[in-house]
Order: C-alpha cells, then structure tokens, then sequence
C-alpha cells in the first residue's frame, strides 16, 4: 500500500471510530486530525469537506463490511445457524461496551440521514450490502425453509431485528431485549423449519 494510500485509509478508520463513539456531528474535524495524526492540508486532499468524508467513511463501511463483520462467522457451516452466529456476534460487541454506541451505520441512519441526501444512499446501500450476505445464506438453507417464502423480504426482516434489538438495549443498558428478539427470531425461524420440513415429507 503506498503512503498516499494508508494516509487515506488512517483517515477513514478513524473517523469511522470516531463517529461511532461520538457521532458525526459530534466530531469535529480538528479531533479526527489528532486522532489520525494528520494535518488539515492532507484531510482536505481527499475530502474537501466533512461532508465529502461522511460520504468516504459510508463507502469505506461498504468495502469493509466483509472483513470486518461477516468473516467472523462465516465458518459456521450451517447456513441458518450462520445467521444467528451473526447475531451473537453483535452481541458480544454490545456487551463489550456496556450496551453503549450501538450499530454505526444504524446511528449514522438516524442522525444524518435527513440532512444528507448523498449519505441517505449510501446508508441504505451498507443496509442493502448486510442483507444480502443473510440473502445468500437463507438461499443456502434450500429445502429447509418453505419453498414460497420470500427469502429477500427475510434477510430485512433479520436487519430489522437486530438493529430493533440493539436499538432497545441502549436504551435499557442491559442485554436482556437483545436475548429477547433473537429468541423471537429464533422461534420464527423454527416456525418455518417445521412447516417446510412437513411440506417436504
């Protein structure tokens, strides 16, 4: 990676971090400078604006979405099981910080999406980008889900619980909604097993 590169790529992380811990308009550029160790004339060559990098940092989201999420489960064989692998995987992530922070993206839906339309799109694009891993996976799950049942409306249905279910956490401090909506999840989804498993036999 050549120096121009990683001084990008540093810009992005940390104000990736950065929002996520204080949200954006919290941040102010001049923190994102300190924290990356930069000057303001390097922050500008690739975004002329806090803006323009609120835009960077949702498409650097997109680019890592894989690597930096949906690796971590991706051993687990069973398709299905993958998805609640998922789950817990957020999980641990609320527990570490004490129900604190939440979802990035989720957050970043929520507080700019209104005023920026740029960023709106992109948001919704790193939404898009997430269900379609859970897309994949219920595709992978074949016969053992009904035949009729629409996979793609699913995928963001599982979106809807886990940024509900964390949603409510914060709001709580404890994890106890989390457990709670995956456990609803969970018996839906054995819901479906059953009634595909009795269509097939």
């Amino acid at each position: 990676m050549s120096q121009t590169a990683e001084t990008k790529r540093r810009i992005l992380n940390t104000a990736f971090r950065l929002f996520h811990e204080q949200g954006y308009n919290a941040t102010s550029v001049s923190t994102i400078l300190r924290e990356a160790e930069i000057n303001s004339g390097s922050l500008y060559h690739f975004f002329p604006s806090k803006e323009a990098l609120l835009c960077g940092v949702l498409e650097f989201a997109l680019e890592e979405l894989h690597p930096r999420v949906m690796a971590h489960v991706e051993s687990i064989e069973d398709p299905i099981e993958r998805i609640f692998g998922l789950l817990q995987w957020y999980r641990k992530g609320m527990e570490h910080f004490s129900c604190r922070m939440g979802c990035p993206i989720g957050n970043l839906a929520l507080e700019v999406a209104d005023d920026f339309p740029q960023a709106r799109t992109l948001i919704d694009r790193n939404f898009n980008n997430w269900t379609r891993f859970i897309r994949r996976w219920l595709d992978e799950a074949g016969d053992r889900l009904p035949a009729e049942l629409d996979r793609e409306q699913l995928a963001k249905f599982v979106l809807t619980v886990m940024e509900g279910a964390i949603m409510q956490a914060r709001a709580a401090g404890i994890l106890q909604p989390f457990d709670e909506s995956v456990a609803q999840f969970r018996a839906y989804i054995e819901l479906l097993k059953k009634q595909a498993k009795q269509t097939n036999s």
